[in-house]
């Protein structure tokens, strides 16, 4: 290889590089403390998992609080343990009684601290991950809202707690969120609206129909098919008796 066309491709390389540390840094810079739960169904149980970056150049996070919903309260509240970090799941008189599943609660888990030792404070570049079990869940199409508070060894407070507006930008620290969906098992068809199961329904008679046209004009070809290989073989064999 020719010394010019080496030190053009060491360029290239070098370069291309250095934009992937540009875009990583970009990425780690606009990253948030997110919620991924593994299940949204309604009346059951998920786990909840907390993505946490650290985004200080110069202190480290040594603490996450998520509080968790008093309107729609989760009765059940279990701690995946984190090596170097403690938990601690604190429960509080609800402002409103509320009724799940036949029962009036008056108390439920409220928020979950977690804690860490010098040995496993998040740095720099660096991101932990939390997770809960929690149950049940909410009706079908509730915004479950878990506002976050993270603490730096510098004592800076981040609060990722705003709402996003409909029509406007994201906000600058928006609280984790989701959606809950249908109860798991549920049919989707049986949960639409008349009209859009009397369109399904339309919808499913004329595939079925084109199906069935399909099939005859098919089948119809074949046997026509069939019936003049048949003609052709006959029409050989007198050829060849005639002989």
């Amino acid at each position: 290889m020719k010394t010019s066309i080496r030190r053009t491709l060491t360029t290239v390389t070098a370069a291309t590089a250095t934009a992937g540390l540009i875009a990583l840094g970009a990425t780690a810079a606009s990253a948030h403390v997110k919620v991924d739960p593994d299940d949204t169904g309604a009346n059951g149980y998920s786990h909840l998992t907390f993505n946490v970056p650290n985004e200080s150049p110069t202190a480290k996070t040594s603490k996450l609080e998520v509080t968790l919903p008093t309107g729609t309260p989760f009765t059940s509240v279990s701690v995946k343990p984190v090596e170097g970090w403690s938990a601690q799941v604190i429960t509080s008189d609800l402002p409103t009684p509320v009724t799940v599943s036949g029962t009036t609660v008056t108390k439920a888990p409220s928020s979950v601290v977690w804690t860490a030792d010098e040995a496993h404070q998040i740095g720099q570049n660096q991101y932990q991950s939390f997770s809960l079990s929690v149950g049940k869940l909410p009706a079908a199409g509730t915004d479950v809202t878990l506002p976050a508070a993270q603490t730096y060894t510098d004592g800076t407070v981040v609060n990722w707690d705003e709402q996003a507006a409909e029509g406007q930008p994201d906000p600058k620290h928006p609280a984790p969120s989701f959606t809950t969906t249908a109860e798991d098992g549920t049919d989707a068809t049986a949960s639409a609206s008349p009209v859009a199961a009397a369109l399904a329904s339309q919808t499913s008679e004329v595939s079925g129909n084109g199906a069935s046209v399909w099939g005859t004009v098919l089948g119809g070809a074949g046997f026509i098919l069939g019936a003049a290989a048949l003609g052709l073989v006959l029409a050989g064999r007198r050829t060849r008796t005639a002989k």
